[in-house]
C-alpha cells in the first residue's frame, strides 16, 4: 500500500511537470503575445541594433518581453538582428514574431515635392527613412559623385524628380541616392533627351527652365504657354526676366529660405547672383527649385505661340495674360497694377 502511494505520488509530480513544461513551451512559443490593439504596428530595427535594442524597440508592443526574449534565443535570433521595417499583426506569436524579424522588411513609401535646396530635402528624406539628414546631405553633395554623373554644386537638386518611391527603411544614405539617380536616367529616356537636344537645351538646362515655370504658375494647363514665353526669349537671346529667379536671388544672399516675398521690387533686379535672370542671360546655373513632371513636360512639349510677354491676369486669379509685344505688355501691367491698388484700398 505505501509503495502504491510512492508510485501514485511519483505519477502525479512527474506529469505535473509534464504540464508545467509543455504550458511553459507554450507561452514562450506558442500563446499571443501582442499587446497593441491595432490590427497591426511597425517595428523600425536600424542597422546597427543589437539584439538588446531590437527587444527595447518592442516592449510597448509586447505583453511579455521575456518570453520574446527566451524565444528569440532558443530560435537564434540573438545571434544576427536584421534591420528594416517590420509589420507586427496582432495577436501574433513569439514564434511568428521572431519570424517576421527575420523576414524580408517591409517598403516605406517615400514622397518628396517641390524643395528649393538639398538641405530641405535631406530633412523631408529623413522623416521618412533611417538615415539623418546630415549624413544625407553630406552623400547628396559627394563633390566625387556629382562629377562622375554631370552634375555640380549648384545643378545637383536637378537629379531628384520630385515624386512617390518605395525605399527599405534601413537604406542608406548612398543607396537613396543611387536609386534616384537610377530614378532620373530612367526618365531621361532617349526620346526626351532628343527633345531637348532639339530646344538645344542638357537635361539639367530643361529641369532649371521647368523650375521657373513651376514657380510662375500653379496652374498646371498653363505651363506650356508659359515655357512657350521663355523659349521665345531664349531664341531670340533676350534675358529670360524671370521675378522668381530674383526671389531665390534675394533667398541665397540673404541665406534666409523661409521668408515669404510677395512682390519684386525694382531695386531687387539689380542684385549680383548667377541665378538673377534680369541680369544674366541664359538659363540658372541649377533649379531654383525642385519642378513637377508637368513643369518638365511642359518645357519639353512646349505651346508654340509668338508671346514674349505675360502679366497676371485679375479677371482670372492664378493665370496670366500674353503679349507679343513690349508695348502691349504695359498696357497690360498698367491694368493689373490698377487692380492690385484697388484691392487695397478696399482691405
Amino acid at each position: 500500500m505505501h509503495r502504491k502511494r510512492i508510485i501514485t505520488f511519483i505519477v502525479i509530480v512527474g506529469m505535473s511537470i509534464g504540464l508545467y513544461f509543455t504550458y511553459s513551451f507554450y507561452r514562450v512559443f506558442f500563446k499571443p503575445n501582442t499587446t497593441f490593439s491595432n490590427e497591426e504596428s511597425y517595428v523600425f530595427i536600424e542597422n546597427n541594433f543589437c539584439f538588446l535594442d531590437v527587444v527595447r524597440e518592442l516592449e510597448d508592443l509586447l505583453i511579455s518581453a521575456d518570453d520574446f526574449k527566451i524565444a528569440a534565443q532558443k530560435k537564434g535570433y540573438n545571434l544576427r538582428v536584421k534591420g528594416g521595417k517590420f509589420v507586427l499583426k496582432k495577436g501574433l506569436n513569439n514564434h511568428e514574431i521572431v519570424n517576421v524579424l527575420r523576414g524580408k522588411s517591409t517598403p516605406v513609401r517615400l514622397i518628396f515635392n517641390n524643395h528649393e535646396r538639398l538641405e530641405n530635402l535631406a530633412g523631408r528624406v529623413a522623416q521618412q527613412i533611417a538615415p539623418d539628414s546630415l549624413s544625407l546631405l553630406n552623400t547628396f553633395r559627394d563633390a566625387k559623385f556629382l562629377k562622375l554623373n554631370g552634375f555640380n554644386e549648384k545643378s545637383a537638386l536637378s537629379m531628384y524628380l520630385p515624386n512617390s518611391y518605395d525605399f527599405f527603411w534601413n537604406i542608406s544614405p548612398e543607396g537613396f541616392r543611387d536609386r534616384i539617380l537610377k530614378e532620373y536616367k530612367r526618365f531621361w529616356n532617349s526620346e526626351r533627351i532628343e527633345k531637348a537636344k532639339e530646344l538645344d537645351l542638357s537635361p539639367i538646362e530643361v529641369i532649371s527652365l521647368a523650375a521657373i515655370v513651376q514657380k510662375e504658375t500653379a496652374k498646371v494647363d498653363e505651363r506650356k504657354k508659359i515655357a512657350g514665353v521663355y523659349l521665345n526669349r531664349l531664341k531670340k537671346r533676350m534675358h529670360l526676366d524671370a521675378d522668381p529667379t530674383v526671389v531665390y536671388s534675394l533667398k541665397e544672399k540673404y541665406q534666409n529660405y523661409d521668408t515669404i516675398i510677395r512682390r519684386v521690387l525694382r531695386k531687387d533686379l539689380k542684385i549680383v547672383s548667377p541665378y538673377n535672370t534680369y541680369k544674366n542671360k541664359g538659363i540658372p546655373p541649377g533649379p531654383i527649385t525642385m519642378p513637377d513632371f508637368s513643369s518638365i513636360k511642359a518645357v519639353l512639349n512646349p505651346e508654340k505661340h509668338n508671346y514674349l510677354y505675360f502679366v497676371a491676369n485679375p479677371k482670372e486669379p492664378g493665370y496670366h495674360t500674353f503679349s507679343r509685344t513690349y508695348r502691349t505688355h504695359i498696357r497690360n501691367s498698367k491694368v493689373y497694377h490698377r487692380w492690385i491698388n484697388s484691392q487695397r484700398l478696399y482691405r
